[in-house]
């Protein structure tokens, strides 16, 4: 089974990111979700098969069951605007027509638990993003309650920033942060509810959010193994880093490695494919319910 790694639809605009392709049709956005895979700021040469599918799947079904104004408009390539020239058949489960939004540039970073970025600088200064928190939480700890931790949004191949609510108010206004602060939070409450019903934590997520026809709407994927942390629940021990349904088989395996991270990434071997693609879908089918088609 190969991994759909590449697009290239001619004749229009696209900008590649880490992992979607995003194509201009004028009054639209078509956003083509590949198998790339990243880690530690790198894509790497191997894909994993069909968690472009993954992602777009599981951001169809959130936008689906959340009451929030957002940009898509459908995953069904029958019913998109493509010009005559251009195969469907690849695009199938991975692509996304939406609306085209003026996009906020802050990354909105709600936490449930104490873990990644948020952990270590927990650590240093018993806060996070301006946040002050209790003392003596340990790793993965659930918190009192979801805090928003802004990130500013990085271009390509660079970091996103953790910066505090006060500075990304002062970039983009303080109606418009309040705003996406309180709309992160209340995301984040309607997943981590319906994520508890089917055994999962959900610890942390990234919404990104845009300006279409002067209102707030929810833009690119939505609570994806990519922008979010899920731990089983049935596995949940704080005082460490938790099992996690996204690429934790890919990150151990080139922790292990004799990789340095500043050169080419190599090759992932085939049992680590097979393993972090069936994560992916696991994931898949636990959120939504429904069975992953392309198995």
């Amino acid at each position: 089974m190969a991994a759909f790694t590449q697009t290239n639809l001619p004749n229009l605009p696209v900008r590649h990111g880490k992992v979607r392709d995003v194509y201009d049709l004028g009054e639209h956005l078509l956003l083509v979700a590949t198998d790339r895979i990243s880690a530690f700021d790198w894509v790497l040469p191997t894909g994993i098969p069909d968690k472009g599918r993954v992602l777009t799947g599981v951001s169809e079904y959130w936008f689906s069951q959340l009451d929030t104004p957002h940009h898509l408009i459908t995953t069904n390539v029958d019913e998109m605007p493509l010009p005559a020239e251009i195969d469907p058949e690849p695009l199938r489960g991975r692509t996304m027509l939406t609306r085209k939004a003026e996009v906020v540039p802050m990354e909105c970073v709600v936490r449930g638990y104490l873990s990644g970025s948020g952990w270590k600088e927990y650590q240093q200064s018993g806060a996070v993003c301006g946040v002050e928190l209790p003392s003596g939480l340990v790793e993965s700890d659930r918190l009192p309650e979801p805090i928003f931790t802004p990130a500013t949004k990085a271009e390509m191949g660079e970091h996103d920033e953790n910066i505090t609510f006060a500075q990304m108010a002062s970039t983009i206004g303080q109606d418009l942060a309040d705003e996406l602060r309180a709309r992160s939070i209340e995301l984040f409450e309607q997943g981590s509810k319906h994520a508890e019903s089917v055994g999962l934590l959900f610890a942390d997520t990234k919404f990104e959010f845009g300006i279409f026809e002067g209102k707030v709407i929810l833009i690119d994927e939505v609570m994806t193994p990519d922008s979010s942390r899920f731990w089983p629940a049935d596995q949940y021990h704080p005082g460490g880093p938790q099992p996690s349904f996204d690429k934790q088989f890919v990150r151990d395996w080139l922790l292990a490695s004799d990789w340095d991270r500043n050169s080419e990434p190599p090759q992932l071997p085939v049992d680590i494919v097979d393993k972090t693609r069936a994560k992916y879908i696991e994931a898949f089918e636990r959120i939504t319910g429904s069975e992953f088609a392309w198995k």
